[in-house]
């Protein structure tokens, strides 16, 4: 199920950098990361989808693909979303 366009746009509000930032690195994490949290309920009841299994590793190598090119350009900025997304523990 997708997110849903009033969450979506909480999720982008919270991390948006400017007025116009729908797109930005920590949007894009924290989006992934409200669906990777989905899946994983998900799951937690269907044990065998594993067509939505797949869906979910990538979701979860998108988001590291993204969190490795903020760690490399902005260190304060990944530090920030780990800890305001609870990412790491």
């Amino acid at each position: 199920m997708p997110l849903s366009s009033e969450k979506k746009r909480t999720l982008v509000d919270k991390y948006k950098r400017d007025e116009k930032d729908t797109g930005s690195c920590e949007v894009q994490i924290a989006l992934f990361t409200e669906r990777i949290t989905y899946l994983t309920e998900h799951f937690k009841t269907h044990k065998k989808d594993h067509h939505s299994r797949r869906g979910l590793i990538k979701l979860v190598n998108k988001r590291r693909t993204l969190l490795d090119y903020l760690k490399k350009h902005s260190e304060n900025r990944y530090k920030d979303i780990i800890k305001n997304l609870k990412i790491r523990k």
